[in-house]
């Protein structure tokens, strides 16, 4: 029988073997030839989009700014909600671009 001192000794060390492997995996770079990437317009850097493709584009427009970007404002990269399991840099520009909200 396992005991309460026990049980709240070892399930600190539990939690974070589940968490562990999530953090260190790092995510992959979304490639600009990904088919997926490549549909949406997107570049690893806002200032060399296609304006005659993407008219409506402004280089004030960029990942850290986007609705869709999960990671900080601050960050260089992170993830975004459109590109699953892979990261966008700050900088970058698709064409799922929204103005992120406050």
């Amino acid at each position: 029988m396992t005991s309460r001192r026990t049980f709240i000794a070892i399930t600190p060390a539990c939690i974070g073997m589940l968490v562990a492997p999530r953090v260190a995996q790092a995510q992959a770079a979304v490639d600009e030839k990904d088919p997926q990437a490549s549909a949406l317009g997107f570049v690893t850097d806002s200032s060399k989009v296609d304006t005659k493709k993407y008219p409506k584009h402004s280089n004030d427009q960029l990942c850290s700014n986007c609705q869709l970007y999960t990671a900080g404002a601050a960050a260089a990269t992170g993830p975004c909600s459109i590109f699953a399991g892979k990261s966008v840099p700050a900088k970058g520009w698709c064409s799922a671009w929204v103005k992120r909200a406050g």
